[in-house]
C-alpha cells in the first residue's frame, strides 16, 4: 500500500480530494492531511509517506519551503505539487527540488489517479536502478566496495583514535566520498535475516543524496548520518531511523531494532556516538523481542532510561486527556510540554505506546466523540466540534475509516469490528 499525505490551505480542496479519489478502492491510502507545512512536518515525520502532495502558497510554511525540508530530511519521498497558479518560476524552483509531478488546480480524481501512477511507477524505478546500479557496483568493483566499508567500519573500532579517524576521512575522501561535516550521528540496527536488511538499508542510504552512509556488521547495519548542525543531524537521524524500520519491515525482517547514538560535532566522536547507539540498543535489547524499536538520541551526560521515556509518554498522555478536545492541538505542542524535539518525541511516543502521535490523538477523539453519539442527542458536527475537528465532513471521513461505521450508524446501535481504543487515555 502507497501512502500519500495531502497539504493544502484550503479546506474545499482538501475535502474534495479527500472524498472524490476512491482511496478505499485503489492501491493508495491517505495517512493525513495539513493546511501549512509547518502543521504537516512533524505529521510527514509521523505518517512517513512514500508520496506528499502539498499546494504552494500556504501560510506560515508555503509548499517550496516544505519541499525544501522534505528534500533535504528524507529524499526518498516524491512530492507531487498541486497550485491554482500557473507559472513557470514555481515549476522551475519544483524542479530544481526533485517534484515528481506539478499539477494546476483544480484537478479530477482521475488527474490525481494518473500523477500518483506516475510518481508510484517513478519511485520504484528509481528504487530498481538504484538496486541495479549496486549490484552492479558490488560485481565490477567489488575491491572498492569492499574497501569503503571497511573504512566507514573502522570508523566504529574502539582501536582507532582521532589521527584514525582523520586519516579514515582522507581515504574515503580520495575515493570520492565526502563525509565532511558539521555534525554526525551513528545508527545501530540489529535484525534478521542479515544479508537482505543489510541490503535494504544500503539501498535507503543510497538515496539518501549524502546524507547516511551504510556499513555491514555481524548483527545488521551501521549508518553514520551527517548534518550541518545539532538540529538537522537529529532531524536526520530520526527520519532515518523511522524510514528503515518501515522498509525492514516490509522486506520481511524480524527482530528489528534500531537506536540512535549521541550527536557528535568531529570525526573521531564518531566512535563515541557508536558507542551510545550500540549500549541503547544493547540495554533495550530484551524489551521486544519479536518487534521494532527504535530509540533517541540520549542527553549527554546521561545513561538511556527507559523509566525516564516511560515518564515522558505517560506525561504527554496525560497532557493529551486533557487538550484532544482543542482543535489547533499540534505534535509540537504536546512536544514542547514534554521538553523535547519534534522527531525525538514522535518517535519515542510511537515506540512506548505502540501508536503514532496520529493514530494516538484521532483515537482519543474518537473515543470521546463514541461516547456522546451514544449517550447525547447532540449532532454529528457538534460532536465534530467537541471532540477537536472544525471540519464536520472530515470528521465523519475519520469515524468510518477507522471504525467503519458513520457516525449515525454508530448511534443507531451497529458495532465496529476491529477498532482498537486508547484505552489508557486517562492516565
Amino acid at each position: 500500500m502507497t501512502k500519500v499525505f495531502l497539504v493544502d490551505d484550503e479546506i474545499v480542496i482538501r475535502e474534495g480530494i479527500r472524498s472524490s479519489f476512491p482511496w478505499e478502492k485503489s492501491e493508495y491510502t491517505l495517512v493525513g492531511e495539513a493546511p501549512d507545512g509547518e502543521i504537516a512536518l512533524p505529521m510527514i515525520r509521523d505518517t512517513n509517506p512514500d508520496i506528499l502532495i502539498t499546494d504552494i502558497r500556504m501560510p506560515f510554511m508555503d509548499g517550496m519551503e516544505l519541499c525544501k525540508v522534505v528534500r533535504s530530511q528524507m529524499p526518498w519521498i516524491g512530492i507531487i505539487i498541486l497550485s491554482g497558479y500557473d507559472e513557470f518560476e514555481y515549476a522551475r524552483q519544483g524542479i530544481q527540488l526533485g517534484v515528481k509531478e506539478y499539477l494546476l488546480k483544480p484537478i479530477t480524481s482521475e488527474d490525481l489517479r494518473h500523477a500518483l501512477d506516475r510518481v508510484s511507477a517513478q519511485l520504484a524505478e528509481e528504487r530498481e536502478d538504484r538496486e541495479r546500479s549496486e549490484r552492479l557496483r558490488r560485481r565490477v568493483e567489488a575491491g572498492s566496495l569492499f574497501l569503503r566499508e571497511k573504512l566507514l567500519s573502522s570508523l566504529y573500532s574502539e582501536d582507532a583514535g582521532e589521527a584514525d579517524a582523520e586519516h579514515t576521512m582522507r581515504e574515503l575522501g580520495n575515493m570520492g566520498i565526502d563525509l565532511r561535516a558539521g555534525c554526525y550521528a551513528v545508527i545501530d540496527a540489529a535484525f534478521q535475516p542479515v544479508k537482505t536488511g543489510y541490503e535494504v538499508l544500503t539501498d535507503l542510504a543510497e538515496s539518501s543524496q549524502g546524507i547516511a552512509f551504510s556499513s555491514p556488521c555481524r548483527t545488521g547495519s551501521r549508518i553514520l548520518i551527517l548534518g550541518a548542525d545539532e538540529a538537522e543531524t537529529e532531524e536526520r537521524a530520526y527520519a532515518f531511523a523511522s524510514s528503515s524500520a518501515r522498509d525492514l519491515e516490509r522486506s520481511g525482517c524480524r527482530r528489528i531494532r534500531i537506536s540512535i547514538g549521541e550527536i557528535v560535532n568531529s570525526p573521531d566522536g564518531i566512535l563515541k556516538s557508536f558507542q551510545t547507539a550500540r549500549h541503547i540498543r544493547h540495554t533495550l535489547a530484551d524489551q521486544d523481542e519479536e518487534g521494532t524499536i527504535i530509540v533517541g538520541v540520549r542527553e549527554i551526560g546521561e545513561l538511556p532510561s527507559e523509566k525516564k521515556t516511560l515518564s515522558v509518554v505517560h506525561e504527554a498522555k496525560f497532557y493529551l486527556s486533557q487538550h484532544f478536545a482543542d482543535p489547533n492541538l499540534m505534535l509540537q505542542d504536546v512536544a514542547q510540554a514534554v521538553s523535547m524535539s519534534n522527531s525525538r518525541f514522535s518517535t519515542v511516543f510511537a515506540q512506548q505506546s505502540g501508536k503514532t502521535f496520529t493514530e494516538y490523538l484521532t483515537a482519543l477523539r474518537l473515543n470521546r466523540a463514541r461516547e456522546l453519539l451514544r449517550g447525547t442527542e447532540k449532532r454529528t458536527a457538534e460532536i465534530a466540534f467537541e471532540v477537536g475537528y472544525n471540519d464536520a465532513h472530515y470528521f465523519s471521513y475519520l469515524f468510518k475509516k477507522n471504525l467503519g461505521l458513520t457516525p449515525s450508524e454508530y448511534r443507531h446501535g451497529e458495532e465496529p469490528v476491529g477498532w482498537e481504543s486508547t484505552d489508557d487515555q486517562t492516565e
